[in-house]
């Protein structure tokens, strides 16, 4: 991916004023996620709930260049692109430790989420509104030239009511190595378009040849996922599902969705991605088929008439309907930055 089609590239860590974070007033809280290059903390920051991501610096002097262009590439666009489905910018610093500090979210990981229904299923029409919130967040980050390429449940993160997806954690916008793609991030080869790694007979150096449909592959596999509560190539260990989707044409069955799905769903992971649909087919596709689903019968408890001062019994028709509407997944957590703050930098040695 380079600068002659059109995609973001970036070296140099050049972050406008207003974005810059006071080190300062950063407080480290409980670490909520850890990647292969990095630890996300709860936190605060100016009095405000925010996630701290703290980048971990590297070895040698070639890893450290590496990850410190990792870093500025994110932060350049995450500085950039601002959307109601995308995890929202806070700022960040890259002295004395690259961090980037973003809006919290309590609702958890949707893979958590999915893990914590099975074996129940979403409501189609909750799957298709999360799936609805992801296009949208794709659609705006390929408006902007970014390709995400890591598109799956882990990155996928729920509102504390649980009513909203946002995307986080934003893929490089350039072209990493083969051995850095195929070593980096365990069990993402399920949800990777094949073309990503499909290559590994090219000589060392030589560039891989895709495009923003990469994305669009991932989407499929995802939106199988959120209407099945299954994982995708199931019974397949990592590499397994890699070779099958890459060198066998092999998909998940979507002969169990229904027909206009189903299409979404196939275009959407076609071998050839120029044959694939963007963003902004995938929206008008998924809207088109939101209008043909009947809406859910609005649960209305019975009028009971009685004197204010009553006191309803457990099993009374109210009670009842607003048990039956409680989230199954549980109360969001609550922070405990209130009762125990510590100053960011006070915790670094125990970051790693």
């Amino acid at each position: 991916m380079g600068s002659g089609n059109g995609f973001y590239e970036s070296e140099e860590f050049n972050l406008d004023a207003k974005w810059l974070v006071d080190p300062k007033l950063l407080f480290v809280g409980p670490r909520i996620g850890e990647g292969a290059h990095a630890k996300v903390y709860e936190g605060k920051y100016k009095n405000q709930n925010v996630a701290i991501k703290i980048v971990h610096k590297g070895e040698t002097p070639e890893e450290i260049a590496k990850r410190e262009g990792r870093f500025a590439r994110e932060v350049a666009m995450l500085s950039r692109v601002q959307h109601k489905n995308l995890v929202k910018f806070i700022g960040a610093c890259k002295e004395p430790v690259m961090v980037i500090v973003t809006e919290l979210l309590l609702g958890g990981t949707l893979r958590k989420y999915l893990l914590n229904l099975r074996p129940r299923c979403l409501d189609t029409r909750v799957a298709v509104g999360f799936a609805l919130d992801i296009a949208r967040a794709m659609e705006c980050l390929h408006s902007h030239g970014i390709i995400h390429r890591d598109l799956k449940p882990e990155n996928l993160i729920l509102t504390a009511d649980h009513k909203t997806v946002k995307l986080a954690d934003f893929g490089l916008a350039r072209e990493e190595s083969l051995t850095e793609m195929m070593t980096a991030e365990t069990g993402t080869y399920r949800w990777m378009a094949p073309e990503l790694y499909s290559t590994v007979t090219l000589r060392h150096g030589e560039k891989k040849h895709y495009n923003h449909k990469v994305d669009a592959y991932s989407f499929a596999i995802v939106l199988w996922e959120l209407v099945h509560n299954k994982l995708p190539f199931e019974g397949m260990s990592n590499l397994q599902a890699a070779y099958a989707a890459a060198f066998k044409n092999v998909r998940p069955s979507a002969e169990d969705l229904p027909g206009d799905l189903a299409l979404i769903v196939t275009s959407c992971w076609k071998e050839d991605p120029n044959a694939r649909p963007n963003f902004s087919q995938i929206i008008q596709m998924l809207l088109q088929y939101l209008s043909t689903i009947s809406p859910p019968e609005p649960m209305v408890p019975p009028r009971v008439f009685t004197s204010e001062n009553a006191v309803l019994p457990p099993e009374s028709p109210g009670t009842s309907s607003l048990m039956a509407i409680r989230d199954d997944s549980g109360e969001t957590p609550k922070t405990s930055m209130e009762t125990n703050p510590r100053g960011c930098f006070s915790c670094f040695n125990h970051c790693y």
